[in-house]
């Protein structure tokens, strides 16, 4: 038993050691700089301790952000769900053409995050855009008006990742009986009857995990919102990680942008460890 938990751990060494060089490492090293006050173009590096925190604390620019990007989360990833539920049954109904419409709701998915916003930035585009050439009034500037951009950058972020969180609601659709649907009919239970009966409490936990991973992912927007606004229009759209970029990058400010990046991944860290309570919940009460 010992020599068996003894090679366990050599095979498990090496892929211990990769992800301590890839995560742990940059992770220790953030936290690290985040308590400096590093310029590199003016050469200048001291230590100064929590005095970033301190700062970001009253930085309403830095709350502005976390606003930004909390709003950007619950709406996307609300509407996404609501959207994958039906589509999701629809694909798991049997009909021609079945395996063809499962394979072209994918292609969203598939396309590159920044080649679909460039292909959205051009249709919400407002002097030749397809968008505003559908729309009946006055053509409206999509990217570059406050109360439109950062809903202009949700519908890009839904339209792409709706089939991803379809497919997560696909894999839990499928783990249920078909008894439980004979039986219902059997009962004379109604479609609507059934589904909430039956269909959404036992898929409540390929939701809660569409939900994990929706989160995190959509907390951590950065790709989509560069392409189309770059944090425009008057930092409107502007999320932490665009913020932290933009002072580590354009500013040089590895200091204060490290404390941005560590918020951002504490959040991360928090939101994450809400969502895996409510799974070990619903795990634990099966």
């Amino acid at each position: 038993m010992e020599q068996e938990r003894r090679q366990a751990y050599l095979l498990v060494a090496p892929a211990v050691v990769v992800l301590a060089g890839v995560a742990l490492y940059p992770i220790l090293a953030a936290i690290w700089l985040s308590l400096h006050r590093f310029i590199l173009v003016f050469g200048e590096r001291r230590f100064t301790g929590l005095e970033n925190y301190a700062y970001l604390l009253s930085d309403e620019r830095f709350w502005a952000a976390l606003g930004n990007t909390a709003y950007f989360t619950a709406v996307a990833v609300t509407v996404e769900l609501l959207l994958a539920v039906p589509l999701a049954l629809l694909l798991q109904r049997s009909f021609p053409g079945r395996g063809l419409l499962r394979a072209s709701v994918l292609v969203p998915w598939a396309i590159p995050t920044v080649v679909s916003a460039r292909l959205w930035a051009w249709m919400f585009n407002p002097e030749y855009g397809v968008i505003n050439r559908m729309l009946p009034g006055q053509d409206i500037n999509w990217l570059g008006a406050p109360g439109y951009a950062l809903h202009a950058a949700i519908l890009v972020d839904v339209w792409k990742t709706t089939p991803f969180v379809a497919l997560l609601v696909l894999a839990g659709l499928q783990g249920i009986s078909e008894d439980l649907y004979k039986a219902a009919r059997v009962d004379g239970a109604s479609p609507w009857r059934t589904f909430v009966s039956i269909t959404l409490p036992l898929l409540k936990p390929a939701l809660l995990l569409a939900l994990l991973f929706r989160s995190l992912d959509a907390f951590r927007v950065f790709d989509a919102i560069y392409v189309l606004t770059e944090g425009g229009p008057a930092n409107t759209t502007e999320t932490l990680s665009i913020y932290a970029y933009k002072t580590l990058m354009r500013s040089g400010d590895f200091g204060y942008g490290s404390t941005l990046s560590v918020a951002t991944f504490l959040c991360v860290v928090i939101l994450a460890a809400v969502w895996l309570r409510l799974l070990g919940r619903e795990e634990a009460a099966r």
